[in-house]
């Protein structure tokens, strides 16, 4: 049996879906399985246990863009799938999954593509206060998959033995040793709906390098927020004594498989709702999540209640959750309104 999974988009969202890998795996386990998936999130799942064969497709525009569809159908085609699986939903993925031939095709059924699929499966479309993973696995359920739990089906990224050699030799040029306690604070997000403030930042980086000589605190960020990381890095080291000041590290980028490689040695993660805030779960690092126009029961750590994680998020707003395009308040005011002396208190309380 051949198998095509599709998730395009970002990094969290295919992450999201890793547990249904292991799940079709298991209950197919002499399928071959091939993940389609955009570029930004292919990292995740390239060289995943459960796969066998990994598909990477581009976003062009004009003839470029036109003449990679054409190629790329033709090879959907020539795997001769049986059973196309969609977990994305979007007109790109739905067109994709029926172009590909599969005698099965398996999707949500959403207005105006649901005819692209042999087998459909309902999905609201208001927000639910509901995991992002039990929603995707809803299209598990046709094939006779038992429901997910967070202990049983976690989400999974194994870090490469590239990566990590990679970050070790960073890691020991900036000087730490396993007797350092490492902490990743990642800076950045997807869009300003979720980038809690750079001041917020700048307190929490300095508050934690002061508080123990043992630590090291690494600030992450993606290619476009690079300068916005080393603003918190400076502000944050001009608020410690000279002694205290290389427990701060700058250690440049980070590809998405390094992060994974970072925070396997790492003893806490903070970050927003974003992709690396999902990478990191699939470690077993203690996380402090800040949330904004998101909620904690749809996107918070899917993994073993054994590993420990911690949301904050400001309650009482009439306008969260939200779709993210325009903020009725003005001054996103969800994730504004979370003091730093609260993510502080959240992390001390991790490390203890």
């Amino acid at each position: 049996m051949r198998i095509l999974l599709i998730r395009l988009r970002q990094i969290g969202d295919v992450v999201f879906t890793t547990p249904a890998l292991n799940a079709i795996r298991r209950r197919f386990p002499n399928a071959h399985l091939t993940y389609l998936v955009e570029p930004t999130a292919a990292p995740v799942v390239a060289g995943h246990p459960a796969l066998d064969d990994l598909i990477v497709i581009e976003t062009r525009k004009g003839l470029a863009g036109l003449a990679g569809d054409a190629a790329l159908v033709r090879r959907l085609r020539a795997g001769r799938y049986d059973l196309a699986i969609d977990f994305h939903g979007g007109p790109r993925a739905s067109l994709l999954a029926w172009l590909s031939g599969a005698r099965q095709r398996l999707g949500y059924d959403v207005v105006g593509r649901g005819w692209m699929y042999t087998t459909r499966v309902h999905r609201p479309r208001a927000l639910r206060p509901r995991h992002s993973v039990e929603n995707q696995w809803d299209l598990l359920a046709a094939l006779d998959i038992a429901p997910p739990t967070r202990a049983a089906d976690p989400v999974t990224m194994p870090p490469t033995a590239a990566a990590v050699r990679i970050v070790g030799e960073r890691l020991a040029r900036a000087g730490v040793t396993e007797h350092h306690r490492l902490i990743v604070i990642h800076v950045s997000a997807g869009n300003p709906f979720r980038r809690w403030p750079l001041a917020g930042f700048v307190a929490l980086a300095s508050g934690l390098a002061a508080a123990d000589p043992s630590r090291r605190v690494v600030l992450t960020a993606g290619p476009s927020d690079r300068r916005a990381a080393q603003d918190v890095l400076t502000n944050a080291r001009d608020r410690l004594p000279e002694s205290h000041r290389a427990h701060l590290l700058d250690c440049d980028d980070f590809s998405i498989a390094e992060l994974r490689a970072l925070v396997e040695r790492a003893a806490l993660f903070i970050g927003g709702d974003s992709g690396p805030l999902h990478v990191a779960a699939t470690s077993q690092v203690p996380i402090v999540g800040l949330y904004g126009p998101t909620l904690p029961v749809r996107s918070e750590p899917w993994r073993s209640e054994r590993w420990s994680a911690i949301a904050l998020e400001v309650h009482g707003l009439s306008c969260r959750p939200c779709a993210q395009r325009v903020c009725e308040p003005g001054d996103f005011r969800c994730l504004g309104w979370i003091r730093p002396e609260d993510v502080l208190a959240a992390a001390e309380r991790l490390l203890r």
